[in-house]
């Protein structure tokens, strides 16, 4: 079994859930590598993502740690399973890791819920929108590197297309509508987007007005992304030095309770639109 050439995130977090069903059950790195047929430095390179383990394997590993639960087994299985390059692999070397592993998580998610306060989230964005934010980087972005990203984003919202695509929850303040994002005219063309968008069955777009007041982590953008059962759930966190990844129960527990309240004090899909409509229709 060789070792991968790369260590996603996703890898990473397979590997953090073999480490905690090992744990759970008592079991030491020596007893699972008795277990497995396999050494100690193996064990601990799958635990930390760097190595992959068979479907086999893991299903012998769950059934002597007497995980309850076949779903989230089947889930763990289903992420250990060899698969093909994802689209963003092109990008490898050329992006950061870290805009990788999003598009990676995005394109396994059953369901996406994001939470955005001063710019419209990526996967609604126009080429404009985008190419504007990605020009007020500090440092500045070379041009190359411009022109990658906005390829990039152009490619991961396409996730949003296709017969059967992931619901897509979208909480936008009102600050990020009334933006000027490159002017008037690029501002309104983001507006219109965002309205067809929020057209499609598979998205929900609900806007925080101004007026709704105080919300727990006021000035946090994040995107939570939903894995085949609730353990395997993610949360993406925006910040200056890049995309930070959280899985932990009780982060995942925190991050659904303010989605929920967000939720809550937004307005209904319909309003939403009648909301976004009125700011288009002024400029």
């Amino acid at each position: 079994m060789p070792p991968r050439t790369t260590t996603t995130e996703r890898q990473r977090r397979l590997g953090s859930e073999l480490r905690k069903m090992r744990t759970a059950a008592g079991m030491t790195v020596d007893q699972a590598a008795g277990l497995l047929g396999l050494d100690r430095a193996k064990i601990s390179n799958i635990e930390t993502g760097i190595r992959t383990i068979s479907p086999e394997r893991l299903r012998t590993l769950a059934c002597n740690c007497a995980c309850p639960d076949p779903m989230y087994v089947e889930a763990l299985v289903s992420m250990a399973r060899p698969g093909g390059r994802g689209w963003w692999e092109r990008y490898r070397g050329s992006l950061s890791a870290g805009l990788l592993d999003i598009a990676e998580f995005e394109a396994y998610a059953t369901r996406m819920r994001t939470v955005h306060i001063a710019h419209i989230p990526g996967l609604l964005q126009t080429s404009d929108h985008a190419l504007e934010l990605f020009r007020a980087v500090l440092p500045p972005l070379p041009e190359h590197e411009i022109a990658l990203r906005l390829a990039y984003r152009v490619e991961r919202q396409q996730v949003l297309d296709g017969e059967n695509p992931p619901e897509y929850v979208a909480v936008v303040h009102e600050a990020a509508v009334r933006m000027q994002f490159g002017g008037r005219k690029v501002a309104r063309a983001q507006l219109e987007k965002l309205l067809s968008m929020s057209e499609r069955p598979a998205v929900r777009l609900l806007i925080v007005p101004f007026a709704a007041g105080t919300f727990p982590g006021s000035g946090q953008t994040f995107n939570f992304l939903e894995g085949p059962v609730p353990p395997l759930d993610s949360v993406q966190v925006d910040s200056t030095h890049g995309p930070e990844f959280l899985g932990e129960e009780a982060q995942l527990a925190k991050y659904r309770t303010h989605l929920d309240w967000t939720e809550r004090i937004a307005l209904s899909p319909e309003a939403s639109r009648d909301f976004v409509r009125d700011i288009a229709n002024s400029l």
